[in-house]
């Protein structure tokens, strides 16, 4: 059942992150620096220069703009990622979504180092030469956007590269998550495209990559996925605009709602998501918007977490996929190394009790 067996975190509670977790765990390994990218070479977030081309980028998010990454807009200003929510009504299910979804966990930051190859990798780039896609799930070639090769031998053909960074790293086992993230920075600022991949395993030679699905993006439109349509994520949005960014926490503010799991979900979601993979009613809904509360007191918290929970409050987080509960997503970047304890123990202050569920419109069953 497309990614509803797949969404189980391993929670590596010494470590404080998970890793390699099918369908809501995070754990990539990339690379980054400050080049600018070249033509047909990928900009990956993280540390130093990759093998094979890719050199790294980053993300910068302008005072008083939507978020950008590698100059390009991270979807309109009025987009539900980019939208403040804090004024938003209160859902009527909202206590009974939060009694199913253990309130009094605390929260969890997972994400961390490239070399530790902890937290979702992306990477930039334009210019790179269309790979094939080959579906190792029969909803692949169902579910997926086409994009067609200039050959016409394929009606899936993404330009992403084949030294894109995969989440986890090379080594992760084939039946984790595995996503790859990548922009095509032609258009830029308002025209880029998003391509993003599910259990993408390693490219071998020129026969392009084998995934589970492939979405693609067009981050200057607000336009959702065909409804009952998963994604690289099991709620059918897309991954890259709920990360939360090290540079976005360095400049001091996130400008975009968070993404985050828990551990049962219901059959149902809530535009702009637009699958399920979990069961019954009762459930909280992939897409469910919540907000941190306003009563919730900050003035205890400084730097990175005081950054996250600010967020939170005026953006939210949104339930993307089936995994840990509570566990907020980010990429990996070697930066996070100075600031992962802070993290960590700011976060375990607070709990899903401390949160709202706010009305973002109506439950659907559409296309499952």
């Amino acid at each position: 059942m497309k990614q509803a067996i797949l969404g189980w975190s391993v929670v590596l509670l010494l470590l404080g992150c998970s890793k390699g977790i099918p369908s809501g765990g995070s754990g990539g390994a990339a690379a980054q620096g400050g080049a600018a990218p070249g033509s047909g070479g990928a900009t990956a977030s993280g540390g130093a220069p990759r093998s094979g081309g890719a050199t790294a980028s980053g993300g910068t998010t302008g005072a008083g703009s939507v978020p950008t990454i590698a100059g390009c807009n991270i979807f309109p200003a009025d987009n539900p990622w980019n939208t403040d929510i804090s004024a938003y009504p209160l859902n009527a299910n909202s206590a009974t979504y939060l009694a199913s979804m253990s309130p009094s966990t605390a929260f969890h930051p997972d994400w961390g180092t490239v070399t530790d190859e902890y937290g979702i990798p992306f990477s930039t780039g334009t210019g790179a030469t269309p790979q094939p896609l080959t579906w190792n799930v029969d909803y692949g070639a169902t579910e997926s956007d086409k994009l067609p090769c200039p050959t016409g031998t394929n009606q899936f053909c993404y330009p992403i590269p084949l030294t894109a960074p995969i989440e986890g790293g090379s080594s992760a086992d084939t039946g984790s998550d595995r996503h790859v993230l990548y922009i095509d920075t032609a258009g830029a600022p308002n025209n880029c495209t998003l391509y993003e991949l599910y259990n993408a395993q390693n490219p071998t030679g020129g026969s392009g990559w084998t995934a589970s699905n492939g979405a693609i993006f067009h981050l200057g439109s607000n336009a959702l996925r065909t409804d009952g349509w998963t994604s690289a994520d099991a709620a059918g949005l897309p991954i890259l605009p709920g990360l939360v960014r090290y540079d976005e926490v360095k400049a001091g503010e996130i400008r975009h709602a968070i993404r985050f799991t828990v551990n049962s979900t219901q059959q149902g979601y809530i535009h702009p998501a637009t699958h399920a993979a979990g069961s019954g009613t009762t459930l909280p809904p992939m897409g469910l918007r919540l907000r941190l509360k306003a009563s919730f007191a900050t003035s205890s918290f400084s730097g990175p977490t005081l950054v996250i929970l600010t967020a939170m409050k005026k953006y939210g987080i949104i339930l993307a996929d089936n995994g840990s509960n509570w566990y907020i997503t980010g990429e990996s970047n070697e930066g996070w190394a100075a600031y992962m304890d802070g993290l960590v123990a700011g976060l375990r202050q607070v709990h899903g009790s401390d949160f709202e569920v706010v009305d973002t419109g109506a439950v659907s069953t559409a296309g499952l």
